[in-house]
């Protein structure tokens, strides 16, 4: 009977359950889309290696600006340290013949290919020989590369540099972006050189790669008793972080947004749900001498009472079924748009339904106690 209902009355039924539609696929889509950033962020993070050890330099401890090459080299003599890359960092412009471009400059030493788990896709990395020699070579980012060179390959070309004439020796692999920056738009000099051209000797941030996963905390508690020796017991000139601290941020991050796309979202569930309440308030209405009839002929308020709520959940569970189609088939074409990839949790699909059918159950429960409180004769006399 509730089927035949809603078939006797296609467009005024559809348009109720276009509110549950909605809210039962935006739920999916945004939890969906959050859940697989997180999921991009943490494989970014991941690719680093989990034995990675982060410390940057801040300005607010007047000592952390007097931070050397000499004493980053002290920490690789803390037990458990297997490589160190002390890096310093500016913007700088480089050119090639007319075109220049804006980029982030990197000065380090070799050991910084494997500690930050970098690879090339043409040439080679810098060695110790030439953070030795001040050799003027530079590896050169995946963008800026394409930006300067296009599809040619640019090893054993020069370019320029805060005017300076440097040879390229390698181009690096794409990293793509993470956390709204791209880590493509760079080049990457020989430490001794890079303190040269950006008229700095300071070390801004050291990266430090643990002998195992077991020793990351041992090390990074070394290390934080180190410095705050250095800097003279203070501890707001740096910082020293793990890829499990990121990991662990970011997570947090995420969590909370997926909660808020996934609340905001929900609202249009409780909208699709007063809709349903009206249109039932509305069927009562029209079918009052129908309510009538059949409590002249026994019909019980309890029987009158599940017929309509029937109804209301028939609806708004027709509705979670399309909205949980619907948003899968738009998380897919999202996917396929952004060259990602996406996963369906069962917990967010099911939950999704279960809260439009509760949404049915509890918005259907006003119409039809009304319509079971009915007295039979009043029901039979109405026109």
């Amino acid at each position: 009977m509730a089927l035949r209902s809603i078939r006797g009355n296609k467009i005024r039924s559809f348009l109720t359950m276009l509110g549950i539609i909605i809210g039962v696929s935006s739920v999916i889509v945004l939890v969906s889309i959050s859940k697989a950033s997180s999921n991009q962020i943490s494989s970014q993070i991941g690719a680093l290696g989990t034995n990675l050890i982060s410390v940057n330099f801040f300005g607010s401890n007047s000592n952390s600006s007097n931070y050397t090459l000499e004493d980053a080299q002290e920490l690789s003599k803390i037990a458990g340290v297997k490589e160190i890359a002390p890096v310093v960092s500016s913007s700088v412009t480089i050119k090639k013949d007319r075109t220049s471009s804006n980029v982030s400059l990197i000065g380090t030493n070799a050991a910084y290919e494997t500690v930050k788990n970098t690879n090339v896709t043409a040439g080679r990395f810098i060695s110790d020989i030439d953070d030795e020699n001040r050799s003027k070579v530079v590896v050169l980012g995946a963008n800026t590369a394409e930006t300067l060179f296009g599809i040619g390959n640019p090893v054993g070309q020069s370019v320029q540099i805060n005017g300076t004439s440097f040879t390229i020796i390698g181009v690096l692999k794409s990293s793509g972006s993470s956390l709204g920056s791209s880590g493509d738009d760079l080049v990457i000099l020989p430490l001794s050189i890079a303190q040269r051209v950006i008229q700095d000797t300071n070390i801004g941030s050291v990266y430090i790669s643990a002998k195992s996963t077991s020793d990351v905390n041992f090390v990074k508690n070394s290390i934080e008793s180190n410095l705050a020796t250095h800097f003279g017991g203070k501890t707001d000139g740096f910082n020293v972080s793990t890829q499990e601290d990121l990991m662990q941020t970011m997570n947090s991050v995420t969590n909370t947004m997926t909660l808020l796309l996934g609340g905001i979202a929900s609202i249009s569930l409780l909208v699709g749900g007063i809709g349903i309440m009206n249109i039932m308030l509305v069927s009562v209405s029209e079918r009052t001498k129908e309510i009538g009839i059949r409590k002249a002929i026994g019909a019980k308020r309890g029987d009158i009472l599940t017929q309509f709520l029937i109804e209301s959940v028939v609806l708004s569970s027709l509705g979670g079924i399309i909205g949980v189609g619907l948003g899968m088939l738009l998380t897919k074409v999202f996917a396929v748009f952004m060259s990602t990839t996406v996963t369906f949790s069962l917990s967010v699909l099911l939950m999704s339904f279960l809260f439009s059918f509760v949404i049915g159950v509890v918005f259907g429960v006003f119409p039809a106690y009304k319509a079971s409180n009915m007295r039979p004769i009043q029901a039979l006399r109405f026109e």
